[in-house]
């Protein structure tokens, strides 16, 4: 059920967002708009002027007198925008026989024509802007500061290539790296069909090790993990750990004598170790200190602690926009790498193309992770449908583009009978499309 609300949810923001700006655009150029619909098919229920709200289909010699109808129909896997004197997803040719109307789409200039149909990949790339701009501006970027890598377990993949706990990664496939997200990103994403050449500092002597992309294993189960320790994010006024001189962004090597490589286990030893005085010896900078504390009846000391080390950055209002833009150049150029790589049979087609059930479980997931999770996966979606919306196919705005510029180019309409077997051919590659997409995820579950 959480699965059919998020996708609810999800495709609804995206296709509201993507029609309303073919809405606007429509009425602000002079034309009329008869249908704003959610989904395709049959009309569930919906609202105009002329009826107000109403169930199920309106008579079909209803005049809806230049008034719009907002519809909300069956299937919820996109929408439309009906502008008179326009082939679209409607498929309605009544107009074709009669005189064109100052108000249709086929009577305006070709520059009005091409702000209505970019208009709803506009309106995806603005929503994408906006969200990556939030989430630069309100969210600090958490960066685990190192390229070392952590605990390597006996006869894990990453044991039997070579690597070594405390290897420094240097550079995967001759890109240089300066910390884990780097790492990662090119061990999973920018990389993807291909094998991997990662540049490693093992005690002074530079190595390379070779990775067969079939050995890599899928990106939640990472083969390679930073070596991290517990830093502090917080030190609370008025506590044993402000007392004893410990400061934000700490790192802690020992407690009480013991080595502690993550949260978990300083959390461990201080909590065993309430009203004792315990030595501590931590980082700060590139100084080792050494000095004591003694945790309350509450078996804490007084700090917010997390896996370092860690750095947190953070950009100013106009900044935000730089680098949410610069995230949607980096999605754009991830995107047709990748659809490159499909072509080129380097990565399979269900890795990269994902319909109603994949977009289902990645909203969900994104949700649970947080509102902030779920945003960014909304910003990528849209921005997602805003490239494939302006690709020059039949059925997506891009198609109809091709189309306004050709018949500008000609100087007069391609006929209707035209615009309509293109418009069916489109529909129905697309719906094969779309099966074959549903079948993907269906055989993935």
């Amino acid at each position: 059920m959480d699965y059919v609300i998020y996708f609810i949810i999800t495709i609804g923001i995206l296709v509201f967002v993507h029609e309303f700006g073919h809405f606007a655009a429509a009425k602000l150029t002079g034309m009329r708009a008869d249908i704003f619909s959610i989904g395709f098919g049959k009309r569930l229920f919906g609202w105009n002027k002329i009826t107000g709200l109403t169930f199920g289909d309106l008579p079909k010699d209803f005049d809806g007198q230049g008034n719009t109808d907002y519809r909300l129909c069956l299937l919820p896997l996109g929408g439309y925008v009906k502008i008179a004197g326009m082939v679209d997803e409607s498929f309605d040719t009544e107009f074709a026989d009669k005189e064109p109307q100052p108000y249709e789409f086929r009577a305006k200039p070709a520059w009005k024509k091409i702000i209505v149909i970019s208009a709803g990949v506009f309106m995806n790339l603005l929503l994408a802007l906006l969200i990556f701009w939030g989430r630069n501006f309100f969210v600090p970027k958490v960066i685990i500061n190192t390229t070392t890598i952590g605990q390597i377990k006996s006869n894990s993949l990453a044991d039997s290539l070579g690597f070594v706990s405390g290897d420094k990664i240097l550079a995967i496939n001759n890109k240089p790296v300066s910390n884990w997200e780097e790492v990662f990103n090119n061990i999973y994403i920018s990389t993807l069909g291909e094998n991997l050449d990662i540049k490693i500092n093992h005690d002074g002597e530079i190595k390379d090790v070779r990775v067969p992309r079939k050995l890599i294993p899928d990106e939640t189960k990472s083969f390679l993990l930073p070596k991290i320790r517990p830093q502090i994010s917080k030190v609370f006024s008025d506590s044993p750990a402000e007392k004893a001189g410990i400061q934000k962004n700490d790192i802690f090597l020992k407690l009480n004598g013991v080595e502690v490589n993550n949260s978990r286990k300083a959390i461990e030893i201080i909590s065993d170790n309430k009203n004792k005085l315990i030595p501590v010896v931590l980082l700060r900078g590139k100084d080792t200190l050494q000095l004591s504390v003694t945790p309350g009846s509450n078996a804490k000391i007084g700090i917010a602690i997390g896996d370092g080390p860690i750095l947190y950055k953070n950009h100013g209002f106009f900044d935000s926009f730089y680098y949410g833009w610069k995230d949607i150049v980096n999605v754009t150029d991830l995107t047709f790498s990748t659809f490159a790589k499909v072509f080129q049979g380097k990565v399979q087609f269900g890795k990269v193309f994902g319909g109603p059930i994949k977009i289902a479980q990645i909203a969900t997931t994104s949700a649970e992770n947080g509102f902030s999770s779920f945003l960014v996966f909304l910003g990528v979606l849209s921005l997602s449908l805003a490239i494939i919306n302006i690709m020059p196919f039949p059925v997506l705005d891009g198609g109809h583009l091709i189309i306004i510029l050709v018949e500008g180019a000609m100087r007069r309409e391609i006929p209707i009978k035209v615009k309509i077997a293109i418009q069916n051919t489109g529909f129905v590659i697309l719906l094969l499309l779309m099966a074959f997409i549903i079948y993907n995820d269906i055989i993935n579950l």
